[in-house]
């Protein structure tokens, strides 16, 4: 039997994390994890490049950014740990990065990089990976982890073993049964951050837009959000469809304006004056992809010459492309999700701490607890933030 102060229950961002901050404190601390390879998520994360914060993120606007039972519950964690000391954390590494749009950082290099970085403390030992978690029980005021290898006693165990999102690098609901097991409550979970798709009677109009990307607004009730859309052989991806769909429910419409922000029906207008012979959806086509162009024109009913079109028509016209309505009828589910949302209720958990009310010594962190955030270095910087948290005390 192993006897160690902590044991973590996953190598991924947040376990991993809070490992190096249990051992900064002198801790003994062994980390287990199903895997062969950790932080495989972090890996893939990014287009491989790991987009691990987002510098936009602050303490007005987290409640906003993360969803949750209590969108409030993530604050403590998230001002105490913040974008810019992950940030101080890589550039003390060595580690070159830069910033895209919207606050998002990502490595110049791969993301291994990052995994690296979390895997410094544990260099002289303290990574189990390669092991199947059976059951935790308590003990005392402690707890055995019970493994194929064997069993683990510890004083504190912390469950940082992720969501259900991905299953081909092994993703599961381990935590939630942990959880479940010691008595706390866990919320629905489902799949965020996901692409959607579309009825067959949909897709057979849409599939000829398979690959086209366009920057448009979503809308879901009074959440929108301005990005890329991507059509898909299945529906719809794309940044604002992978934020939307953490908001969308099933049965819901989308609101889509595939021209954001732009006056078509004067531009058409214009247009007319200038190049008024040519043919409807070819004078659309000079505004957006040639395909979009023609299946919205197709879609008003409208046919013939750009001169042809009085200024209802071309009104008319646009406001379908403003305005287009779509109902999906399901998402690509946890196979292509990449955050789960949902999990361990935060109102069993200490928001300092992470730590279980009802047991102490037992803390949850990360993705399998109720906080989600948005795309773009959210998740992860929940991920350290929570394993700062827990790493403080356990």
């Amino acid at each position: 039997m192993i006897e160690v102060d902590v044991v973590i229950l996953g190598a991924g961002a947040a376990g991993l994390f809070a490992a190096g901050e249990c051992l900064l404190r002198g801790r003994r601390v062994v980390v287990l994890d199903h895997a062969a390879h950790p932080g495989e998520k972090i890996r893939i994360s990014g287009g491989g490049r790991c987009n691990f914060t987002n510098r936009a993120l602050t303490r007005q606007n987290a409640p906003e950014r993360f969803l949750s039972g209590n969108p409030r519950f993530a604050l403590s964690a998230l001002s105490r740990f913040t974008p810019a000391d992950f940030i101080a954390r890589v550039d003390r590494a060595g580690i070159a990065w830069h910033e895209k749009h919207l606050g998002q950082l990502f490595c110049d290099g791969k993301a291994g990089q990052i995994i690296d970085m979390l895997l410094t403390p544990l260099r002289d030992g303290g990574l189990e990976p390669g092991v199947t978690i059976d059951t935790v029980e308590r003990e005392g005021e402690g707890f055995l982890v019970h493994t194929s290898e064997g069993t683990v006693r510890a004083a504190s165990v912390i469950v940082a073993t992720g969501g259900k999102s991905i299953p081909k690098i092994g993703a599961s609901g381990l935590g939630y049964r942990i959880a479940e097991g010691f008595g706390l409550k866990v919320t629905e979970t489902r799949p965020a951050l996901v692409p959607l798709t579309f009825s067959e009677q949909d897709l057979a109009r849409t599939a000829p837009l398979s690959g086209i990307a366009v920057e448009a607004t979503v809308s879901a009730g009074r959440t929108r959000f301005t990005e890329p859309v991507l059509f898909t052989h299945r529906g719809l991806s794309g940044p604002a469809i992978l934020q939307i769909s953490s908001y969308w429910r099933e049965g819901d419409s989308l609101h889509v304006d595939l021209a954001p922000g732009r006056d078509i029906a004067g531009e058409l207008a214009k247009m007319r004056g200038e190049a008024g012979r040519i043919a409807l959806h070819n004078a659309l086509a000079r505004l957006l992809p040639e395909k979009l162009a023609q299946l919205v024109v197709a879609d008003a009913g409208l046919s013939g010459r750009l001169a042809d079109q009085n200024n209802d028509k071309l009104r008319a016209l646009a406001a379908r492309l403003h305005g287009w309505e779509i109902r999906p009828v399901g998402s690509e589910g946890y196979r292509t999700a990449e955050v789960t949302l949902g999990g361990v209720d935060t109102d069993e958990l200490d928001a300092r701490t992470m730590m279980a009310k009802r047991v102490p010594g037992l803390y949850f962190i990360g993705e399998v607890v109720d906080v989600t955030g948005w795309l773009g270095g959210y998740n992860f910087q929940w991920a350290w933030s929570s394993g700062w948290a827990a790493g403080q005390v356990a």
